[in-house]
């Protein structure tokens, strides 16, 4: 039932895979975006970013304008230190996404808008860091850009303000400094070339490893959970935690090579969370921009780890509770959040003591028990989550014939996608990139990986990213 809805909702949006938007509308836009002056390009984008958001959710375009027309109302009084304005602010941005997610949540019909997940959390940074000073000015251009940029209005990443400011293509130079029309030509081919191949590597995860593994995972759900087998129990654990981190970070990356592109620095959004020490590591790494809003703006104000050990139990508490209700008002998102928290708190007040077992125990967590805890985020249903859990660790028979060698059926089948992404994940692949990205060879696979990509697009019906429905 989910695949069918995340499919219905793909024919309907022009995301960042969409071959319309790869071959049509982002050259168009780059052609306009660099042939205008640099202190257009700030309006250009803004319209551009409207525009992309109405053709993925015209319905809810008013919303998103009128949030940020409030947002610029309630920032000329923050700006001038009015605490009851940004408490306001606050109340109305984090009211708005509570009210459309528990609306969802009764089934009342009213649909969830596109992305306000991450315009909204934007807005509260906004107040807040305008109330701090550590934003200067209140200019309605650039506030209303970084609300509604297009690379990360439907999924994130989720940037600090900071990251519009430092865009050196907005900046018109002196002329003594102005360098030649071809030296800027380079400049701009340059950023293009580096943004581009970002893109391409997100493309090519989310094509060819996210959207084959997402159908190894509807198989299993076909076949039953209660008639699987024990390796395929965990094959399909696995698989799924591929295809949500090749889903999420392939976007990401596409996302963050679109920003680079345009003149904005690269944001990462994945540190490579499998090569990390513990579960707290883990998060620390994944959704990197959520995690950090979430350590900044809700455990940081609560006191954070410095007012005693049940003080940090209690904050570390409410900021999982808060996530899993940012996921989904469902039980397994809550279920998911709790079960995450126990071994965080096991890891920092028990695992911490004995730095040894600490090493080898955190390792195991990310490894083993990190895919078990996607399992609890896919399957809402607690009923069809305990039957997936006994085939995960079958303590105790419930009576269903399992075919012990189901596995080797569909095996065949995936593992090239299941190779792949077991090669991605290697932390060496990423760093060996970074290190020779300029050079030939690598430019001529990536090359490759862009055709491989589109071909596979124009041959199917698409499948839209995961983080769209949250």
């Amino acid at each position: 039932m989910e695949y069918t809805i995340l499919i219905e909702l793909g024919r309907n949006t022009m995301t960042f895979s969409d071959l319309n938007f790869i071959v049509r509308a982002l050259p168009l836009f780059l052609i306009l975006y660099y042939i205008f002056p640099a202190k257009v390009r700030p309006w250009l984008l803004l319209v551009a970013s409207l525009a992309f958001y109405c053709a993925n959710d015209w319905k809810f375009v008013a919303l998103l304008i009128g949030a940020t027309a409030i947002n610029y109302g309630f920032a000329k009084l923050v700006y001038k230190k009015k605490k009851w304005a940004l408490v306001l602010s606050i109340i109305f941005n984090a009211g708005l996404l509570t009210g459309f997610k528990v609306a969802g949540r009764l089934d009342l019909g009213v649909a969830f808008p596109l992305g306000l997940s991450f315009y909204i959390f934007k807005m509260i940074s906004y107040q807040v860091d305008l109330y701090k000073e550590l934003i200067k000015e209140v200019s309605f251009r650039n506030m209303s850009v970084y609300f509604t940029m297009f690379p990360q209005i439907l999924s994130g990443p989720i940037s600090r303000y900071s990251f519009v400011e430092t865009n050196d293509s907005w900046t018109a130079l002196p002329v003594e400094e102005h360098p030649s029309k071809w030296q800027r030509v380079q400049d701009v081919l340059a950023k293009i070339e580096d943004g581009l191949k970002y893109f391409v590597i997100g493309l090519f995860m989310k094509v060819m490893i996210a959207d084959h593994l997402v159908v190894l995972w509807s198989d299993i759900k076909t076949i039953g959970y209660e008639s699987i087998s024990t390796p395929l129990a965990w094959l399909g654990a696995y698989a799924y935690s591929m295809n949500l981190y090749f889903d999420f970070w392939g976007y990401s990356l596409m996302a963050a090579g679109l920003g680079v592109m345009l003149g904005f620095p690269f944001i990462e959004n994945f540190i490579q969370p499998y090569a990390a020490r513990s579960v707290s590591d883990f998060y620390r790494r994944w959704h990197a921009t959520l995690g950090s809003w979430f350590r900044d703006y809700i455990y940081f104000p609560l006191g954070g780890s410095k007012k005693g050990k049940w003080r940090t139990v209690f904050n570390l508490t409410v900021v999982w509770l808060v996530t899993g209700l940012w996921h989904g008002m469902t039980v397994n998102f809550l279920l998911w959040a709790m079960v995450l928290l126990v071994i965080i708190l096991v890891e920092k007040f028990v695992l911490s003591k004995w730095e040894k077992v600490f090493k080898i125990v955190g390792r195991i967590n990310v490894l083993v028990l990190i895919p078990c805890t996607w399992v609890i985020f896919a399957i809402h249903s607690v009923r069809r989550l305990g039957t997936y859990g006994l085939r995960l660790f079958p303590v105790m028979n419930n009576g269903i014939a399992v075919n012990q060698n189901d596995i080797l059926y569909l095996l065949p089948s995936y593992w090239p996608y299941l190779l792949m992404g077991l090669i991605f994940a290697i932390p060496f692949v990423q760093t060996f990139y970074r290190k020779h990205k300029d050079n030939v060879f690598i430019t001529l696979i990536i090359f490759v990986m862009f055709w491989i990509s589109i071909i596979s697009l124009a041959n199917s019906a698409g499948n839209p990213f995961m983080y769209l429905r949250f």
